[in-house]
């Protein structure tokens, strides 16, 4: 279990229809753009701990696309999908994401990856949904805590990169 105290921030203000994250990684920017775009190394890091993924295809560039399942503790499966708009590496990404679930739902995000140097990195992004109700419902998900248990197991994985 990672012992980081790199804090995930994720902002969602009342009435608008996105929310916003950032969080820095002891990483250089190309290890963290490089577990964000190879299927074997998302695998092993994005989501909650205790779920398994399987990933269908996972294609990290300009018109690519993806879509998993997670599959939880108790057998229950949750897959989503989407499409890689713009892949810059190291750089820059903007994907939708659907969980399918909640089918018709679909978000665009923004992913920064940014290089602070001294070998750390910064990844924000900005998640557009289609409706208040849809963002609430995202929120209410506990997306926050899927997200950080996820960025803490990529803290593990990072120094193997």
């Amino acid at each position: 279990m990672s012992t980081t105290t790199n804090a995930l921030t994720v902002t969602a203000p009342d009435g608008v229809q996105y929310v916003d994250f950032e969080r820095e990684f002891d990483a250089p920017v190309e290890a963290v753009f490089r577990a964000h775009s190879d299927p074997e190394l998302i695998k092993q890091w994005l989501g909650p701990r205790g779920y398994e993924m399987r990933v269908e295809h996972y294609d990290f560039v300009t018109g690519g696309g993806y879509r998993y399942i997670h599959i939880g503790p108790d057998g229950q499966e949750y897959a989503f999908n989407g499409v890689f708009h713009v892949v810059r590496p190291n750089d820059f990404a903007i994907q939708t994401f659907e969980y399918e679930g909640y089918p018709d739902t679909v978000s665009i995000e923004a992913l920064r990856f940014e290089d602070l140097g001294n070998g750390r990195s910064r990844l924000s992004g900005h998640s557009v949904y289609p409706n208040l109700e849809a963002r609430d419902g995202m929120v209410a998900s506990d997306m926050e805590m899927g997200m950080r248990e996820g960025y803490e197991r990529l803290d593990d994985l990072l120094p193997t990169l």
